[in-house]
């Protein structure tokens, strides 16, 4: 088992890693930004070292400046979390070369998934479903013409190396192509430096369900049940549960014999989520691999009381895994708390945080970095909070998330909260009658 750890993150993931680190007798080298001098991270780490000026370039996405910090507080292995460096391929293998245990998958393995094409031509291999179309990526338009005829509008062009939305268009017509081609790669060129595309069949009232897998060295690969994240805003998750209200059983042990499947074909060694879209009629199509510890972890967590980031950290050290799948024991829903105006298009409000007060209670767990006197920068990403619910059932989930909201108070700054709170409310929503467009239609009360 490793010695210690360095996190090369920040915030609430961080000190979520750190607090494992402590229960498995660990010690921990935070890193951080001047920024975050005062983050929490910082503060219950055994030891801290400043990486950088507030930009992410000039500090967690600095591998020369992780690897001198790593190396002059002589950390034996390095937790990327999630974002920044944590599927990064190089930097995993700077880290293989330098002696320093990546806890994370090999290198190879992240190369493998992180490209979409390359990854779905892996799925088609292995047996799982993906979404027809796809074939390489687009030379011109009038072959984007030709390939969308064969497989039918609506069709979808996405950026190869793309995530977030970015470089995504949804065509409904062919006269609608030719300049969704042009925008699509033009975005994805701004946002990745590679301008690659390419189409799939549009997916009309999408579930965004995935699959939680693990897999060790020694062959052994398990998944650990599903996450509904269907509730997104411009493809970004607000809401997670688990299990998903759409499911049934024969579909979860198909999702979870394909995710098992998906890992297995490039022998894969960590924790990882294999993400799929389901239609309306419950046919369910690989969209992509995320090879790190995801944002809502926590649900599946709390359903199948199994601490994934020890998880992660026993592969790592060579430990081998049950091999046992695992089912939904209770029902978890998770709300993130981001620091914006839910009531002015979700416009960033970083700043001070003046007054705080975190619910509590019976089937309540909190997730966060932030307290009274922090303050918010504007350099990161803007969620400040994980609230996580669990109960016997979904309406007592609901439930309970709905008064932990109304106890929760964060002044000084807008938030997520009051969205939240009505998001609870919606009778849509309580009733699962629910897919990734939901938002489109919601309004703020």
């Amino acid at each position: 088992m490793f010695k210690k750890i360095l996190i090369a993150n920040r915030g609430e993931i961080a000190l979520r890693i750190i607090r494992t680190c402590r229960e498995m007798g660990i010690k921990t080298v935070a890193v951080y930004s001047t920024a975050d001098k005062d983050s929490l991270h910082v503060k219950f780490a055994d030891e801290a070292v400043c990486i950088g000026r507030p930009q992410s370039a000039d500090s967690y996405l600095n591998i020369p400046h992780l690897m001198a910090a790593a190396e002059i507080t002589n950390a034996d292995a390095i937790h990327p979390g999630y974002g920044f460096l944590a599927e990064n391929a190089r930097f995993a293998q700077i880290c293989c070369e330098h002696g320093i245990k990546f806890i994370g998958p090999k290198p190879e393995m992240i190369t493998a998934m992180g490209d979409k094409i390359t990854a779905k031509e892996t799925m088609i291999k292995a047996g799982v479903p993906v979404v027809p179309g796809g074939g390489g990526l687009l030379e011109s338009v009038d072959q984007a013409k030709g390939l969308a005829k064969e497989i039918g509008y609506p069709v979808i062009l996405k950026a190869t190396a793309g995530g977030g939305g970015k470089g995504m268009r949804v065509v409904w017509e062919e006269s609608e192509l030719e300049r969704a081609f042009t925008t699509a790669k033009a975005e994805a060129a701004a946002a990745f430096k590679n301008d690659g595309v390419y189409m799939e069949k549009f997916v009309e009232e999408p579930r965004h369900i995935e699959i939680q897998i693990a897999g060790d060295r020694y062959g052994k690969v398990c998944h650990m049940s599903e996450r509904d994240c269907s509730i997104q805003r411009r493809h970004q998750k607000l809401v997670e549960e688990s299990p998903s209200p759409f499911m049934t059983n024969e579909l979860r042990e198909k999702m979870g014999e394909a995710a098992v499947k998906a890992a297995s074909a490039i022998n894969y060694e960590s924790v990882g989520t294999i993400e799929f879209l389901v239609d309306k009629h419950r046919n369910f199509y690989f969209m992509e691999m995320n090879t790190r510890i995801q944002v809502e972890h926590c649900v599946t967590e709390e359903v199948t009381n199994f601490d994934l980031i020890k998880e992660q950290i026993k592969i790592a050290s060579g430990e081998s895994i049950s091999g046992r799948n695992y089912y939904p024991e209770m029902h978890a829903i998770e709300c993130r708390i981001n620091a914006e105006d839910p009531y002015n298009d979700f416009r960033p409000s970083p700043g001070k945080i003046t007054v705080l007060h975190q619910p509590g209670g019976h089937g309540v767990r909190i997730d966060s970095h932030i307290y009274a006197g922090y303050v918010i920068p504007p350099y990161y990403d803007s969620m400040i909070a994980k609230i996580i619910s669990v109960a016997r059932t979904r309406e007592e989930a609901i439930n309970t998330m709905s008064r932990a909201l109304s106890e929760y108070v964060v002044e000084g700054v807008k938030t997520t909260i009051p969205f939240h709170q009505q998001l609870m409310r919606n009778e849509d929503f309580r009733k699962g009658n629910f897919t990734t467009k939901f938002l489109e239609n919601f309004k703020m009360l």
